[in-house]
Order: C-alpha cells, then structure tokens, then sequence
C-alpha cells in the first residue's frame, strides 16, 4: 500500500522553479530517505506535502485520500506529522508543556489561561509517555531552555511521535548533534515502529543510510535518481552531484 504518493508537484517563486515535476511513491512503512545538497528543494518538498505552501500544480495523496488542497492543521489529523531543519520550539516552557502544547493541536480543547494546563491530566500522561519513548522522562519538567541541543531535537520528535502519526517526516534530525547525540537519535529512530512511515531529509549521506532502504536525490527540484543504497551510491550521477564529477 503507498503510504504517501506525490504525483507531478510543482511550485515556483517569481519564475523560478524550486519543484519541478516531483514524482515520489513511499510504500507503508517505509524508511525512505531524501537527500540532495544545499537549495535542491528538500525543505520545499517536505513544506507542500504538510501544506504549509501551495503547489502550483500536480497531487498529493495520503494513504490514497488526496490532500492537495486540504489545510495543514487537516493533515495532522489525517495521521501527518513533522519535525524541522531549525528546531522551533518553547524555550521558557518545560518539556512536558511542549509535547502538552503538540498535542493539544489535535484536541477540540483549546489553551485557556485561566485553567491549570497540567491539570489535563490525559494530556500530561500522553505528553509522559511521549517523552520517555524518546528517553527524557527524567527531564519532563526542566525549562526547555537548560537542555542541551540533542535533548531538543529528541523533543521534537517526541511531539511528533504524540500525534501518532501514520506518517512522519523528518527533516535533518541529526543536524548540528554531536557524534554520540547522533547515536541516540539514530537508535530512537530504529525504534519506531513500522505501523510509522518515516521519509527523512539529510543533506550528509554517511550519516543517514543506514536508516534508509530507498533513497531519492533531489538536485535543483528535480528527481535525477532513485533507488536502493547501493543503486543510488553507484550512481554516476550521484557522484556528479556531490563530488563534482
């Protein structure tokens, strides 16, 4: 079954083309990754896929629904959900608050001031399970502001993994961690499930293909190769992306 299809995206910016012609099917439960160097539109990829910009045309289906024109907040209810290259999150906020806050997005409820928010007590025990999937239980109600940059990108994970989502996208999960940050990062991502289908964007080839088991390059918004890790790695055009010849 094809988790996600996109189907002849494409979107431009004053004439000038960062999606051209997208063709992408991920099966369910796949690991797929996309990777292509700085400005091939990965970003951009991942920004029409959630909604958060419009194509200018072609489709995009979820589990076979299409969901071209359906709002971003739509989608995540439709079991899509998303982590970011810079992580934006509530730095005066505990870590518990946080994943609270992600998971009221998909509640009826809404933030009300004059009520003790952690009194919520389904939401604190969905936003305690989060966060030890992602192994910060211990640190649920430290300022998210006094945890170091890996425990930050565990946290948003952790949101996203709150949603339940059907699919996830990550984009660059490992940018900017250190050798040992990446390892744990690297194993929590092992961890999910397969009822999840993960597609996730690296900009560093070495440090995600292990995750992978289909990859697609994405050079100046165009699919230029896709395929197994060893397919795409033998490629020559691959190596004329990344190595300049």
């Amino acid at each position: 079954m094809i988790a996600l299809q996109v189907k002849d995206l494409q979107k431009s910016f004053e004439g000038l083309y960062v999606t051209r012609r997208v063709d992408l099917a991920v099966e369910a439960g796949e690991r797929r990754l996309i990777i292509g160097p700085n400005g091939a539109g990965k970003t951009t990829l991942f920004n029409l896929i959630t909604g958060e910009i419009a194509p200018d045309s072609g489709s995009i289906s979820l589990f076979g629904d299409d969901i071209t024109r359906t709002p971003v907040r739509a989608r995540a209810h439709l079991g899509m959900a998303r982590t970011y290259q810079i992580i934006t999150l509530f730095g005066r906020d505990t870590l518990l608050r946080n994943v609270m806050l992600a998971l009221l997005g998909l509640c009826k409820r809404r933030w009300n001031p004059l009520i003790d928010f952690e009194r919520q007590t389904d939401l604190v025990e969905k936003a305690e399970a989060a966060l030890a999937r992602v192994g910060l239980a211990h640190l649920a109600h430290r300022p998210l502001g006094e945890t170091s940059y890996g425990e930050r990108r565990r946290v948003e994970i952790a949101m996203a993994l709150a949603q339940n989502p059907r699919v996830l996208l990550l984009d660059e999960p490992f940018a900017g961690l250190s050798i040992d940050e990446r390892q744990d990062v690297h194993k929590l991502l092992l961890a999910i499930p397969r009822d999840v289908t993960m597609v996730m964007i690296e900009h560093n080839m070495d440090v995600a293909l292990e995750f992978a088991e289909k990859i697609t390059l994405l050079h100046f918004g165009q699919v230029i190769v896709e395929g197994t890790r060893a397919e795409v790695v033998a490629n020559p055009r691959t190596r004329e992306v990344y190595l300049g010849h």
